[in-house]
């Protein structure tokens, strides 16, 4: 039977945790969410597949590395790099394949969990790489409203895409991404339902979030939730990214007033109690995922092996 790459990938992991990395396989069984002997079996794997020589014979194995030395660099409690494709430096799909396979890991925990969902492209497509799931233990909440300029769901929200495959307690934002103005954000956010969902997203164990760039060809503006007039001024404003439709400047510091008013979405959680993964990559957003990382944002990447090789060069 032929085996298939993810196992391979699974029982490279494990055999880098415990040959490079000298964790026990109780330590490697609680980051791979599976149990000690599962744990072992992919240790056993990996060595009767040919994989364990004086390195991990794999391509993976330069993955790992990347990892710890941006979890070390950066203080990131949670690091995925995947190997990038040699043949385009725009595709997300390896990115989207390890952020679904990372929502798998907690959806399938047995104890209650409440995940945050961001929006956007990338995290579009890891939903959509889920199988279905059984999980009535978990709830998960929006970060983002769920509401395009036009009136129409959002097309690159998430919840909704999930609800049809994972079989657990959903909690959509029925509200538009960017309002009108400040004093409408207040009032709608006020509403009983709205104030409810924003406190239990704020309750979050782990968040699963996209950044966006800000350049010209920010998704904010090309899928019409700011004018190219907002755009500018958020780039006079120093704004180099944005997470739930809220910009921030190089340092990672939110930008204060312009469109960031308008924003209805939730504040993110308390990194300090919470995962904050954030799924990115490619030279446009790299200041993006850099600022996002330094003003301590997020605690938290799945990226791909370029990024990931520019962000420890990045100044």
């Amino acid at each position: 039977m032929t085996m298939s790459g993810s196992r391979l990938d699974d029982a490279a992991r494990a055999a880098w945790l415990y040959y490079v990395a000298g964790n026990t396989q109780d330590q490697i069984a609680a980051k791979l969410g599976v149990s000690r002997q599962s744990a072992q079996r992919l240790v056993s794997l990996a060595q009767a597949e040919g994989l364990v020589k004086v390195r991990i014979d794999h391509p993976i194995a330069q993955c790992l590395t990347l990892s710890r030395q941006l979890a070390d660099r950066f203080g990131l409690a949670f690091v995925e790099v995947v190997p990038s494709d040699p043949g385009s430096d725009s595709t997300t799909l390896g990115v989207a394949q390890a952020t679904g396979a990372e929502i798998e890991r907690w959806l399938r925990r047995e104890d209650p969990t409440i995940i945050a969902m961001g929006t956007g492209r990338t995290l579009k497509a890891a939903i959509e790489q889920l199988p279905p799931i059984e999980c009535p233990q978990h709830k998960v909440v929006s970060l983002t409203g769920n509401i395009a300029p036009d009136g129409s769901a959002a097309f690159y929200n998430v919840v909704f895409t999930m609800a049809d495959t994972v079989k657990s307690r959903s909690f959509p934002m029925p509200l538009p991404v960017i309002v009108s103005s400040l004093e409408e954000r207040t009032m709608l956010q006020g509403q009983p339902m709205i104030r409810a969902t924003l406190d239990l997203a704020a309750q979050a164990h782990v968040a699963f979030i996209g950044i966006g760039d800000l350049s010209d060809s920010a998704p904010l503006y090309l899928d019409g939730f700011i004018t190219r007039d907002d755009l500018s001024a958020l780039q006079q404003a120093g704004a180099v990214g944005e997470i739930v439709g809220r910009a921030f400047d190089a340092e990672g510091r939110v930008i204060e007033g312009l469109t960031n008013d308008r924003v209805a979405s939730a504040v993110l959680p308390d990194p300090a109690r919470c995962t904050i993964i954030a799924s990115a990559m490619g030279r446009r957003k790299l200041p993006a995922i850099a600022a996002a990382i330094q003003g301590k944002m997020i605690n938290g990447l799945i990226t791909d092996e370029t990024t990931a090789e520019a962000l420890l060069q990045h100044r």
